[in-house]
Formats: structure tokens, C-alpha cells, sequence
């Protein structure tokens, strides 16, 4: 396994929630380092250029308008196959569908307020890391330069 980072957010949902600390807390309980991390509330073309692959899709604009809905926490995850793990931690992106034990069966409400985004591939990973994060605000590389994301 290969270390990589991997973008998270902690959605508008689980900001109003006030489960911040129990979502960076199982992060770090499965090992990850948190490489770079902010709370921002994201402009209408920060999420239309973050979420462009989906735009010909009819839930782009209900899309939009959550994330834009209030704040966010934005995180580079730092880790041993993060990408993956960060997934499977995540759980499906149906509540009713997701694991026990996982962030989205255990605090989502619904497909669409379901509390966590991650990247779903390396290759969108360092897209991802990179649309948020200047390589200088990634203050913690603990893969020494190996996840391939130029920071």
C-alpha cells in the first residue's frame, strides 16, 4: 500500500450538526493525518467548478445550492491508501445503504445531506486537494512527496 492524501469535506449538514469533532476523530482513529484543513463557506463558482463533471446532471443545481448552503470543512487526509479507506469509512453514499459504523449510516439524513464528500480516485484526489489547497497550506506531509500530489 502507498501513502497518498485525499481531499475530505464535512458537509453543510454535518457543520449544522455540530459532529465535526466525531467526524476528525475517526479519521485519526483509522490512522490518517490531517495534512491541511479550514472552515469555508464556499461561493456559488468555487462549487460549480468543484462539482463541473457533474454539470450536465439534473442534481447538479440541488447540488450547488447544498454546498453552498453554509459552511464547510475542508481537508487534505494523509495515509496509507487513502483514497480507498477514506471511502470505506464514508460508506455509501445512501444512508439506508451504508455500513454499520460508518459516517454516513451513522449521522446522514439522505442521499443528498449525507455529512461527507472524498475523493473517489487518486487522479481526483490530486485534482481535488489542488482546486482547495495551495502546496504551501499543506502544513503535515507525512508521505515525504510519495502520493504523487506535489506537496
Amino acid at each position: 500500500m502507498a501513502v497518498e492524501k485525499t481531499l475530505s469535506i464535512i458537509k453543510p449538514d454535518g457543520v449544522a450538526k455540530n459532529i465535526i469533532g466525531k467526524i476528525i476523530s475517526r479519521f485519526e482513529s483509522q490512522g490518517f493525518c490531517i495534512a491541511a484543513m479550514r472552515m469555508q463557506k464556499l461561493s456559488l463558482q468555487e462549487a460549480e467548478g468543484f462539482y463541473a463533471e457533474h454539470r450536465e446532471r439534473a442534481f447538479f443545481a440541488d447540488l450547488v445550492k447544498y454546498m453552498t448552503s453554509g459552511p464547510v470543512i475542508l481537508m487534505v487526509l494523509e495515509g496509507e491508501d487513502a483514497v480507498a479507506k477514506n471511502r470505506e469509512i464514508m460508506g455509501a453514499t445512501d444512508p439506508k445503504k451504508a455500513a454499520e459504523g460508518t459516517l454516513r449510516r451513522d449521522f446522514a439524513d439522505s442521499i443528498e445531506a449525507n455529512v461527507v464528500h472524498g475523493s473517489d480516485s487518486p487522479q481526483s484526489a490530486c485534482r481535488e486537494v489542488s482546486y482547495f489547497f495551495r502546496k504551501s497550506e499543506i502544513l503535515r506531509p507525512c508521505c515525504g512527496g510519495q502520493c504523487g500530489c506535489k506537496s
